[in-house]
């Protein structure tokens, strides 16, 4: 059964947990899009040494790059983002004082995606390696 990704009020749902290597409980949604925003934030973590099937945490403070950000498009849908999408996602999402993406920003642009199309939501955690209830597939 797919895991529900918002709840009532169209917030990114808390109601699944899941247990990660060092954060003791998330919400499923919340730690699978910090994973996905692990892979590509700085600074780097070492990926080698991640157990299979464990999430990735990113480090407090970490962001995205103008090239984590085009990088994670590409692996998401095929293209880099339009030079409109970055400067719309500096001017209303969570971002530091170089204008590069913070998890929070990264979190708030996937409640916007999935309160409009929670199907595209589910194509692109499926292309990071997670199924339907949220699981990391090995």
């Amino acid at each position: 059964m797919a895991a529900s990704l918002l709840d009532d009020d169209g917030d990114l749902t808390p109601a699944v947990s899941i247990r990660t290597n060092h954060v003791p409980k998330l919400a499923a949604l919340e730690a699978s899009l910090a994973h996905i925003f692990a892979k590509y934030c700085t600074p780097a973590l070492n990926l080698e040494d991640r157990p299979p099937g464990h999430l990735l945490v990113p480090i407090p403070g970490s962001f995205w790059t103008e090239e984590a950000l085009d990088k994670w498009a590409i692996d998401t849908n095929g293209q880099p983002l339009p030079p409109e999408s970055k400067e719309d996602i500096i001017e209303n999402l969570d971002v530091n004082e170089d204008n590069c993406l913070l998890l929070g920003g990264f979190l708030q642009l996937y409640a916007l995606q999935t309160s409009n199309d929670e199907n595209e939501t589910w194509r692109d955690l499926e292309k990071h390696g997670f199924d339907r209830s949220l699981q990391l597939r090995t």
